[in-house]
C-alpha cells in the first residue's frame, strides 16, 4: 500500500557517506533539526541499513541525496523500513514512498501525524523482517521503544534514543548544540540521557534485563558512533551509573 500523495516530506539536509561497519551492515549519518522549547536544535543522527540476501532493511531512517539513494540502490532492494523509537521516523513517509513494495514496520501504539500507516507490527517473539533478529521493548517506558537485535558479530544492538552512543559533536551539530550537549554532560559512551528518560519514564529494570536477556559486543545507535567490541561491558557500566543499582 502506497502512502497518501499528500504527505509532506522533512527537508533533505546533509549527510555523509554509507559505510560499510560489519559485512552486510551499514551506517550513514546525517543532520537532524528540532524546534523544542524555544530552541532551535541541531545534532546529527544515523541511519542502520541491514543485508540478507538481496533485500535491505532500513532502521532509524536518514534521508539521502540522489547519490545516496544510488549508492543505497547498489547495495540491494530496499524491502523494510523499521521504526523503533518513539521521536524518530520523521523520514519513513519519504522511503515508503521511494519505495511503494516496502514494508513499514512499527512498534505497536506509534503513530505519524502527517498519517503514515503501519504494514505490519514489530513483536516481541513475532514475526522479523529478517531472519536472524529479534526485538526487545522496553515495557516500562510510557511511549513506544525498542531495541533491534541481529545475531551477527558476537551480537549486535541497534538503539534508537534509548542508548546513545555520542562520544564527540561531528560536523552535523550547530555550534550552539554541541556547546549545549557539552555543558550538560551528554557526551558519554552507550549513554542513557536523562532527556529520554524524563520523557518516557522508563525503569531501570527494563535495562537490567536487557542485560540478562540479550547477548552482544556491538552497539549501533542513532546518535553517536558505533561502539565495536566493548559494548555489552560499557552498557553495563552505564546502567550502574544511572540507576546506581537501585530497582535491580
Amino acid at each position: 500500500m502506497a502512502p497518501p500523495q499528500s504527505l509532506q516530506f522533512t527537508p533533505l539536509w546533509p549527510h555523509g557517506e554509507i559505510r560499510e561497519i560489519f559485512k552486510d551492515v551499514f551506517f550513514v549519518t546525517g543532520t537532524n533539526k528540532v524546534h523544542h522549547e524555544g530552541h532551535e536544535i541541531q545534532t546529527s543522527r544515523n541511519m542502520v541499513i541491514i543485508r540478507s540476501g538481496s533485500e535491505l532493511t532500513l532502521i532509524n531512517t536518514v534521508r539521502l541525496n540522489d547519490e545516496g539513494l544510488r549508492k543505497l540502490d547498489s547495495l540491494g532492494k530496499v524491502a523494510h523500513i523499521l521504526r523503533i523509537g518513539a521521536f524518530h521516523g520523521r523520514d519513513d513517509a519519504f522511503y515508503r514512498n521511494q519505495y511503494p513494495n516496502s514494508l513499514l514496520w512499527t512498534l505497536k501504539g506509534m503513530t505519524y501525524e502527517n498519517g503514515l500507516k503501519s504494514d505490519r507490527d514489530l513483536i516481541p517473539g513475532g514475526t522479523m523482517p529478517f531472519s536472524g533478529s529479534s526485538l526487545f521493548i522496553f515495557e516500562t517506558s510510557q511511549l513506544p521503544e525498542g531495541i533491534l537485535h541481529i545475531e551477527r558479530e558476537g551480537g549486535i544492538l541497534v538503539s534508537c534514543d534509548s542508548i546513545q552512543n555520542i562520544t564527540s559533536t561531528d560536523d552535523f551539530y550547530s555550534s550552539e548544540t554541541a556547546q549545549s550537549f557539552h555543558s550538560q554532560g551528554l557526551i558519554k559512551p552507550a549513554n542513557i540521557t536523562p532527556i529520554w528518560l524524563g520523557a518516557t519514564h522508563t525503569k531501570a529494570t527494563d535495562f537490567y534485563r536487557l542485560l540478562k536477556t540479550m547477548q552482544f559486543k556491538h552497539l549501533l545507535t542513532a546518535h553517536g558512533e558505533p561502539l565495536i567490541n566493548i559494548a555489552f561491558e560499557q552498557l553495563s557500566e552505564t546502567i550502574e551509573r544511572v540507576f546506581q543499582s537501585k530497582e535491580k
